[in-house]
Protein backbone atom coordinates (compact mmCIF):
# COMPACT_ATOMS: atom_id res chain seq x y z
CA UNK A 1 0.00 0.00 0.00
CA UNK A 2 1.29 3.68 -1.08
CA UNK A 3 1.72 6.08 1.81
CA UNK A 4 -0.83 8.03 0.31
CA UNK A 5 -3.24 5.12 0.15
CA UNK A 6 -2.60 4.72 3.84
CA UNK A 7 -2.97 8.02 5.08
CA UNK A 8 -6.63 7.92 3.38
CA UNK A 9 -7.19 4.50 5.10
CA UNK A 10 -6.55 5.69 8.33
CA UNK A 11 -8.00 9.06 7.50
CA UNK A 12 -11.40 6.81 6.67
CA UNK A 13 -11.37 5.70 10.16
CA UNK A 14 -10.90 9.13 12.03
CA UNK A 15 -13.92 10.12 9.65
CA UNK A 16 -15.60 6.39 11.49
CA UNK A 17 -14.48 7.86 15.16
CA UNK A 18 -15.77 11.21 14.09
CA UNK A 19 -19.34 9.68 12.95
CA UNK A 20 -19.06 7.91 16.55
CA UNK A 21 -18.84 11.37 18.48
CA UNK A 22 -21.48 12.33 16.63
CA UNK A 23 -24.25 9.74 17.58
CA UNK A 24 -23.20 10.50 21.15
CA UNK A 25 -24.37 14.20 21.01
CA UNK A 26 -20.70 15.72 20.26
CA UNK A 27 -19.12 17.86 17.12
CA UNK A 28 -18.51 15.63 14.29
CA UNK A 29 -14.32 15.31 14.85
CA UNK A 30 -12.18 12.23 15.38
CA UNK A 31 -8.33 11.56 16.05
CA UNK A 32 -6.27 8.55 15.80
CA UNK A 33 -2.91 7.79 16.75
CA UNK A 34 -0.56 5.10 14.85
CA UNK A 35 2.75 4.39 16.06
CA UNK A 36 6.26 3.72 14.49
CA UNK A 37 4.87 0.45 13.06
CA UNK A 38 1.60 1.74 11.28
CA UNK A 39 -1.23 0.48 14.45
CA UNK A 40 -3.74 2.21 15.35
CA UNK A 41 -3.11 2.68 19.33
CA UNK A 42 -5.46 5.83 20.52
CA UNK A 43 -8.49 6.37 19.09
CA UNK A 44 -10.71 9.72 20.02
CA UNK A 45 -13.65 11.63 19.14
CA UNK A 46 -14.50 14.97 20.49
CA UNK A 47 -16.16 14.69 24.18
CA UNK A 48 -16.81 18.43 24.38
CA UNK A 49 -20.56 18.48 24.90
CA UNK A 50 -21.59 15.32 26.44
CA UNK A 51 -18.37 16.23 29.01
CA UNK A 52 -18.67 19.74 29.40
CA UNK A 53 -15.56 20.31 28.80
CA UNK A 54 -14.23 23.29 26.33
CA UNK A 55 -10.82 21.26 25.97
CA UNK A 56 -12.89 18.15 25.03
CA UNK A 57 -11.39 18.25 21.23
CA UNK A 58 -10.42 14.80 19.61
CA UNK A 59 -6.92 15.89 19.24
CA UNK A 60 -6.09 17.28 22.63
CA UNK A 61 -8.06 14.63 24.63
CA UNK A 62 -6.25 12.14 22.09
CA UNK A 63 -2.86 13.68 23.26
CA UNK A 64 -3.71 13.41 26.81
CA UNK A 65 -3.93 9.47 26.69
CA UNK A 66 -0.72 9.46 24.53
CA UNK A 67 1.29 12.15 26.84
CA UNK A 68 0.60 9.30 29.82
CA UNK A 69 0.77 6.39 28.08
CA UNK A 70 4.01 6.95 25.48
CA UNK A 71 7.06 8.40 25.55
CA UNK A 72 8.48 11.34 23.83
CA UNK A 73 10.51 9.62 21.76
CA UNK A 74 7.44 7.11 20.53
CA UNK A 75 5.38 9.95 19.70
CA UNK A 76 7.86 11.77 17.53
CA UNK A 77 7.52 8.57 15.78
CA UNK A 78 3.99 8.21 15.33
CA UNK A 79 1.11 10.21 13.27
CA UNK A 80 -1.82 11.63 14.33
CA UNK A 81 -4.76 12.01 11.93
CA UNK A 82 -7.55 13.79 12.34
CA UNK A 83 -10.80 14.72 10.23
CA UNK A 84 -9.60 18.24 10.29
CA UNK A 85 -6.82 20.86 10.76
CA UNK A 86 -6.06 20.99 14.78
CA UNK A 87 -7.60 24.45 15.71
CA UNK A 88 -4.46 26.43 18.25
CA UNK A 89 -5.88 24.58 21.02
CA UNK A 90 -4.96 20.82 19.88
CA UNK A 91 -1.85 22.07 18.07
CA UNK A 92 -0.37 22.62 21.20
CA UNK A 93 -0.76 19.55 22.86
CA UNK A 94 -0.27 17.95 19.42
CA UNK A 95 3.52 20.31 20.03
CA UNK A 96 3.81 20.06 23.70
CA UNK A 97 3.53 16.19 23.09
CA UNK A 98 6.01 15.40 20.58
CA UNK A 99 4.18 14.04 17.98
CA UNK A 100 6.44 13.95 14.46
CA UNK A 101 3.64 13.50 11.99
CA UNK A 102 -0.06 15.00 11.53
CA UNK A 103 -2.30 14.21 8.60
CA UNK A 104 -5.54 15.95 8.54
CA UNK A 105 -8.78 15.50 5.89
CA UNK A 106 -10.13 19.14 5.92
CA UNK A 107 -8.53 22.43 6.08
CA UNK A 108 -9.78 24.96 8.66
CA UNK A 109 -10.39 27.51 5.83
CA UNK A 110 -12.52 24.57 3.82
CA UNK A 111 -14.04 24.09 7.25
CA UNK A 112 -15.34 27.20 8.16
CA UNK A 113 -16.72 27.77 4.53
CA UNK A 114 -19.04 24.86 4.73
CA UNK A 115 -20.04 25.39 8.76
CA UNK A 116 -20.74 29.18 8.35
CA UNK A 117 -21.41 30.68 11.29
CA UNK A 118 -22.09 27.58 12.94
CA UNK A 119 -21.52 28.45 17.19
CA UNK A 120 -19.29 25.14 17.28
CA UNK A 121 -17.36 26.17 14.56
CA UNK A 122 -14.36 28.13 14.90
CA UNK A 123 -11.18 28.47 12.50
CA UNK A 124 -8.55 30.52 14.69
CA UNK A 125 -5.79 32.04 13.45
CA UNK A 126 -2.58 29.85 12.20
CA UNK A 127 -0.03 28.93 14.55
CA UNK A 128 3.56 28.22 13.84
CA UNK A 129 4.16 24.60 15.09
CA UNK A 130 7.10 22.04 14.42
CA UNK A 131 5.42 19.44 13.71
CA UNK A 132 5.33 17.90 9.76
CA UNK A 133 2.13 18.17 8.60
CA UNK A 134 0.65 17.00 5.73
CA UNK A 135 -2.04 18.58 4.25
CA UNK A 136 -5.28 17.66 3.14
CA UNK A 137 -5.17 14.08 1.76
CA UNK A 138 -8.65 13.54 1.43
CA UNK A 139 -11.99 15.37 0.97
CA UNK A 140 -15.60 14.84 -1.02
CA UNK A 141 -14.62 11.04 -1.14
CA UNK A 142 -11.22 11.23 -3.21
CA UNK A 143 -7.79 11.78 -2.66
CA UNK A 144 -6.30 15.35 -3.23
CA UNK A 145 -2.97 16.95 -3.38
CA UNK A 146 -0.99 16.60 0.03
CA UNK A 147 1.88 18.99 1.01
Amino acid sequence: MSERAAHISYLKRCIEVSRMARLSGNTPFGAILADAEGEIVLEQGNIEITESNCTGHAERTLMEKASKSYTKEQLWRSVLYTTAEPCAMCAGSIYWGNVGTVVYGISEKRLAELTGDDDQSYAGPALPHRVRARAQVYSSNRAVSGG
